[in-house]
C-alpha cells in the first residue's frame, strides 16, 4: 500500500495510513467529505485505480471519523461502511473506524 501525504493540517506521525476505497464505475470524480477534513467541501480527491475503482490513503489516529463521498457532484453513501449516524440533512453520515 502506497503512502499518501497527510491531509492539510495533519503531521505524518499523528495517525496512521487508512485506505478508503469505492467501486463507482462510470465516474468521473470522486471525493471523499468527512471529520477529518473539517467538512470542506472541496473534499480529498479519490483517484481512479481500474474496473471503476476509485481509492485515496488518509493518515488518521484512532477514534471514528463520519464521511460522505461526492461522486460527480451528488452526495452519496459508502456501500462498504459497516457503521452510519442519522444527519441533520435527512439522510446519513457512513462512520469511518481507526483502530
Amino acid at each position: 500500500m502506497a503512502k499518501a501525504k497527510p491531509s492539510r493540517g495533519q503531521q505524518k506521525s499523528s495517525g496512521r495510513p487508512v485506505t478508503l476505497s469505492v467501486k463507482a464505475e462510470g465516474a468521473q470524480n470522486v471525493i471523499v467529505v468527512g471529520d477529518f477534513n473539517n467538512w470542506e467541501e472541496a473534499g480529498i480527491p479519490l483517484r481512479s485505480t481500474c474496473g471503476g475503482c476509485w481509492e485515496t490513503t488518509l493518515t488518521l489516529r484512532p477514534g471514528e471519523y463520519q464521511y460522505r463521498l461526492k461522486i460527480d457532484g451528488e452526495w452519496r453513501d459508502h456501500p462498504e461502511a459497516q457503521k452510519r449516524v442519522p444527519n441533520p440533512y435527512g439522510s446519513e453520515n457512513c462512520v469511518l473506524v481507526v483502530s
